[in-house]
């Protein structure tokens, strides 16, 4: 499967289970490890398992194994890395303390300033 193709499996797992706010990073010019992070919320912890679970399920009947599951002891963020996707589902508190889209946004470059 492709990278894009997993991207969309995954977006498609979260979106069943009404995940908030599911926006995909595209950060392949920015890092080796990954093509693609989605990154979604949970209105609760219980929430959050499911759409874990969910995403889980949808690559495993694709065949696909997830390299690493990190966070499940309390559900706050859990970090699902499937090689060319990685997955973050967090609460949304979590979510706007660590503001993942913004740091991984391309920086912007200013050309009219000076060193």
């Amino acid at each position: 499967m492709t990278g894009q193709g997993l991207r969309d499996l995954v977006v498609d797992a979260l979106e069943d289970l009404k995940g908030v706010d599911v926006v995909v990073l595209q950060v392949s010019a920015l890092t080796d490890l990954t093509d693609f992070m989605v990154v979604a919320t949970g209105r609760s912890h219980r929430h959050v398992k499911a759409l874990v679970d969910q995403v889980v399920e949808a690559a495993r009947d694709h065949d696909l194994r997830p390299l690493g599951i990190e966070g499940r002891e309390n559900h706050e963020w859990v970090l699902v890395d499937l090689g060319a996707v990685v997955v973050h589902v967090m609460r949304a508190t979590t979510r706007e303390f660590y503001d993942l889209e913004r740091l991984w946004m391309p920086l912007e470059v200013d050309s009219t300033s000076s060193l």
